[in-house]
């Protein structure tokens, strides 16, 4: 049997993890990891770490295993906080967790769990790992998890070969329902604990007040831009793959200006929430950002043209392969299934390979594709490989 670290975060999924590792023979060790100080914007009643390294604590004790603490929180704010607000202030929309699991969790806690002589480490991720060898040698792949209202698999888009490697998912081939199930039976703290929620270990924000931190509030204007803008026609050119996976390009003097903002940066595109806009028949959504001019750009209702796109372009240094052996060669290309946000449902597509990037045309246009978030293409369960929008 292996000598597994599992992170403990104080949840049920983790706490769970260790149990069924514990019962499976294993050396098991609880590692909670505090990763976040500062409570600027954090929302009042979301679960502070303190509470959460308690209820990992309790787990532990309640399952006999060691219990551990390291503090990551520096390693944290430069590697996935910083990214964040250097993402926002330059208009993108960056994706927190997925950074946090390839920077944190498989990265410094890993070396952390490293240095307890573990063989494995363990997270309560609903997401699935398999191995088989090529040509002599052990590739291992990433699969969706088995309960496909809580798949995690895209927050795990970004991981390598060698993390993987160390990497158990416990619960990865099963359904929430049963994870609570086997909780209350074992009498576990954390039965009953809600899921977290928000930003990886920061918790639920009001991110304009969270951003505001670093980043300056500035008053700017709104403007509305009509469903029967001149710049949609090329929506209906369908060979040329670079002009579709172009953002829509506004300027103020496309639109009528119907209010004020606070900040450009700290808007993102399919943003509804925030506008303080009322009288409308139908919602307003943020279509476009302009951080230089501090220009915000609405559409009023779901179906305007300003959300949908059919394609979108990966710069080549953000391409990530999960089995770098398979990653395509200019001139090719490939269909996959692909999702550009967590939950969203696998959309088909087929992946073009340039010598400027990758490009993802998809079959029915999609809505909100926002700059900084991850593109992840599976084939079938595997979730094969990923990449960060460039636009």
């Amino acid at each position: 049997m292996a000598r597994v670290v599992v992170g403990l975060s104080g949840g049920v999924d983790s706490s769970v993890a260790a149990y069924l590792l514990k019962e499976q023979g294993h050396e098991v060790i609880g590692l909670f990891m505090r990763n976040w100080h500062d409570t600027t914007g954090t929302l009042e009643g979301d679960c502070p770490w303190y509470d959460d390294q308690l209820f990992a604590e309790l787990v532990a004790k309640r399952l006999d295993i060691p219990f551990k603490f390291v503090d990551l929180s520096e390693e944290y704010r430069h590697r996935v906080v910083d990214y964040m607000f250097s993402e926002y202030e330059k208009g993108r929309t960056p994706n927190p967790d997925v950074l946090c699991n390839r920077e944190i969790k498989f990265d410094v806690f890993l070396k952390e769990a490293l240095k307890l002589g573990a063989d494995y480490v363990a997270t309560g991720h609903y997401c699935r790992k398999t191995e088989e060898t090529i040509d002599g040698r052990t590739v291992y792949r990433l699969l969706a998890g088995s309960d496909p209202n809580k798949d995690q698999s895209y927050f795990l888009c970004q991981l390598t070969q060698e993390q993987l490697r160390y990497a158990l998912f416990p619960i990865g081939d099963m359904l929430k329902p049963d994870v609570r199930r086997i909780a209350e039976e074992q009498h576990l703290a954390t039965a009953k604990r809600k899921d977290s929620q928000g930003i990886c270990f920061v918790g639920k924000v009001d991110l304009p007040v969270f951003l505001q931190q670093k980043l300056s509030a500035k008053e700017g204007n709104i403007h509305e831009i009509l469903p029967s803008w001149r710049g949609y026609n090329h929506i209906d050119n369908q060979d040329d793959i670079k002009l579709l996976s172009q953002p829509f390009c506004y300027t103020v003097r496309d639109g009528k200006k119907i209010g004020t903002h606070k900040g450009a940066h700290f808007y993102t595109i399919g943003q509804r929430k925030g506008l303080g806009i009322g009288g409308r028949k139908e919602s307003l959504f943020i279509i476009a950002t302009d951080v230089e001019q501090n220009v915000i750009y609405v559409g009023e209702g779901d179906s305007h043209p300003g959300l949908y796109r059919r394609a979108l372009h990966i710069l080549p240094d953000e391409i990530h392969w999960v089995e770098p052996s398979e990653a395509m060669q200019v001139g090719e290309k490939r269909r996959y299934d692909v999702r550009i946000r967590y939950r969203q449902p696998l959309q088909k597509a087929t992946l073009l390979q340039h010598e400027d990037g990758l490009y993802i045309l998809f079959d029915e246009p999609q809505r909100g594709i926002a700059a900084g978030q991850f593109a992840a293409w599976y084939d079938g369960d595997i979730l094969a490989g990923s990449g960060v929008i460039e636009k």
